[in-house]
């Protein structure tokens, strides 16, 4: 009885390693998506489609629409895709032997790259009714998927404090891997506060890229863009700080120079820096 009760709370486990974030995120897509086409006085038509399109996109598989490609997707919901499958994987695999942390790693990798499947199928159907909608390069989808959900796997098996404990593995390494994380957090704030000051400079600007839309709702969809591509600006001003360039489209940005671009209507890219350049993002060196 004891024997089953185990078996059946393992295998319950395993199903939620397996579908339980991505499941989660594509009622969360769906839900924007259909809100978005109700708004919009839109039928239906191509709508797995596009939901399929922005799962694949959330694991920075780039999505293909009339020819053109958005190639740099937004790295906020990667991230949450990363910490969701980290705490999935942690709980399951939190004192259980090792030959069941291997069936969890198993299921939640197994589980998405199965969505990722259904979803490329889901976008070569749609495709035939939609032709703005092309179907992502399997092999980069696939790739795409299983490097998010390996470092979800990683990071949960990690914050188990099992890995520590492996033989073969130096001592030094947690305490090493936990002071770099804390030099790339740091890093990362003082990019947040740098970020945040120019975009009070060019305050007028980013007023502008929200008023391309009178409506409340495009408005709203505006913001919520921005706040998806927050950690991309974060990125990019690191890369800036570190004396390397952040590159927007055919823009390329750093701490000396600015070579113009089509710069895309994000209002959080208001923080960019126009030409000429102040000595304060030398001094960001």
């Amino acid at each position: 009885m004891d024997n089953r009760s185990v078996g059946t709370r393992q295998a319950r486990d395993l199903l939620r390693v397996a579908f339980g974030p991505s499941v989660a995120a594509l009622g969360i897509i769906a839900a924007i998506t259909l809100l978005q086409l109700l708004i919009a006085n839109s039928d239906m038509t191509g709508a797995f489609g596009a939901i399929a399109s922005m799962w694949l996109g959330v694991h920075q598989v780039p999505v293909s629409i009339g020819g053109r490609e958005l190639g740099v997707m937004p790295l906020l919901p990667v991230l949450l895709m990363v910490w969701a499958t980290a705490r999935t994987t942690a709980a399951a695999a939190a004192r259980s032997s090792w030959f069941v942390i291997r069936w969890v790693a198993a299921s939640a990798l197994g589980g998405p790259l199965l969505i990722a499947a259904i979803a490329l199928a889901v976008i070569h159907d749609a495709s035939s009714v939609i032709t703005q909608l092309q179907t992502p390069d399997a092999s980069r989808a696939f790739a795409g998927v299983f490097l998010v959900h390996l470092f979800g796997v990683l990071i949960g098996i990690g914050m188990t404090g099992r890995l520590a404990g492996l033989p073969w593995l130096p001592r030094w390494l947690p305490e090493a891997l936990r002071a770099a994380a804390t030099g790339v957090l740091a890093l990362l704030g003082l990019c947040g506060v740098v970020a945040v000051g120019s975009i009070v400079v060019h305050w007028g600007t980013m007023h502008d890229l929200f008023g391309i839309t009178d409506s409340m709702f495009g408005q709203l969809s505006l913001a919520l863009l921005s706040i998806l591509y927050i950690p991309n600006v974060l990125v990019g001003t690191a890369a800036v700080a570190v004396g390397s360039s952040a590159h927007i489209g055919l823009a390329t940005f750093s701490s000396f120079t600015v070579l113009g671009g089509d710069i895309p209507a994000v209002p959080v890219l208001a923080a960019l820096p126009t030409p000429p350049l102040g000595p304060i993002w030398v001094a960001l060196l």
